[in-house]
């Protein structure tokens, strides 16, 4: 076991809750900026381990056992919570690392065999997680559920543009204060010039397909090319398309990834996504649905260079790479600055974009 400094609570006050993982060894697995994950092992079987952040209701986990059952039923790979002893869907208390925002939540999920990839490596690799993605979206048309403990205004982008003026107005003091602020005023501009987004009504959804939220059957081709599961439920929930496939294609199709300042926008990754979504759906999309297809990434894209811009001076939100950056901040400002660079590369390619959809999802 390497780097995992509250061993002790966790084998005293969280093991003990799941019947037969009290001696599994425990292993921090890389990946999330958000729930901190760690792999349990005993003999041959696994199971994944997350303490969950406090951005999170705990309730969103019976949105995740109505949606996780749903896709089984429907012959879909998917991580399942693993009842405690008591059948709860997790362990929470004081005594477990609670802080002042409540934190000391944390739960058990079935291991799904599979890797992940920052980015997109081929353009199989896309169709692949495209179809994926709509059997997901298939699978849980008609689902039954009240959704709860959702986060409010996720996809709100003036609120979050408003946030950006906000914080680049009032802490200039930062040691990044002058970057963000040069930085939100090419976002405000931006933003006023983006046309408005069509409102589509919601479908039960992700929320949050960054490519490495796809887990692929193994590292090396053909295996890397079969898209298997998607991971992380906590965004679950109903959400338009465009901004659904918006923050997939904004993570898929930049090839230089989120933590470099450059983005390098490949429209044949989104060509062969939309090719396996179609092939997954089994038929095509409205016009406004196409239509909001073509400016969701757009307004993903430069709310989340706005989300990022705010919190490299907040310091409060994203994880940081402690290894390759001096600050939280410092991190935070790269990935801004990547995130608006793929705006800018988006929005240049509109007029493509459009002739895409348009060829390969017209009903």
């Amino acid at each position: 076991m390497h780097g995992v400094d509250d061993e002790e609570v966790i084998r005293e006050r969280v093991l003990p809750q799941y019947l037969g993982w009290e001696d599994a060894t425990l292993e921090p697995l890389a990946g999330g900026l958000i729930n901190r994950t760690l792999l349990l092992e005993r003999g041959d079987a696994r199971a994944v381990l997350q303490r969950v952040s406090p951005i999170f209701s705990p309730r969103i986990h019976e949105n995740i056992a109505a949606v996780t059952a749903r896709l089984a039923e429907a012959g879909l790979e998917t991580p399942r919570l693993v009842a405690t002893r008591t059948g709860a869907p997790f362990v929470a208390g004081p005594d477990l690392g609670a802080g002042a925002r409540g934190e000391g939540l944390w739960r058990l999920l079935t291991h799904v065999e599979g890797v992940g990839f920052d980015a997109v490596t081929t353009a199989r690799q896309a169709r692949s997680a495209g179809r994926l993605i709509a059997r997901f979206h298939l699978a849980l048309e008609g689902l039954s559920h009240e959704f709860v403990g959702l986060r409010a205004n996720v996809h709100d982008t003036p609120a979050h543009l408003g946030r950006l003026a906000e914080v680049a107005a009032t802490r200039g003091q930062h040691r990044l204060g002058a970057d963000v602020r040069a930085l939100a005023e090419q976002i405000a501009v931006a933003a006023e010039a983006l046309p408005p987004l069509p409102v589509l009504a919601p479908r039960v959804c992700h929320g949050d397909l960054k490519f490495s939220n796809v887990l692929f059957a193994d590292h090396e081709p053909p295996a890397s090319e079969r898209a298997v599961c998607l991971i992380d439920l906590d965004t679950v929930g109903p959400l338009s398309l465009a901004f659904e496939l918006g923050d997939a294609w904004r993570s898929w199709c930049n090839r230089a990834g989120e933590d470099v300042p450059e983005a390098r926008l490949d429209l044949d990754v989104m060509r062969a996504s939309l090719d396996g979504y179609r092939d997954g759906w089994g038929r095509g999309l409205d016009a406004e649905t196409r239509r909001a297809l073509v400016l969701g990434v757009e307004w993903v894209s430069l709310e989340l260079a706005a989300r990022f811009a705010a919190d490299a001076i907040l310091e409060s939100y994203f994880g940081w790479d402690a290894r390759r950056f001096p600050g939280r901040g410092e991190h935070n400002l790269v990935r801004a600055r990547g995130q608006w660079s793929l705006h800018a590369a988006l929005v240049a390619t509109r007029a493509a974009r459009t002739d895409m959809l348009e060829q390969m999802l017209a009903a």
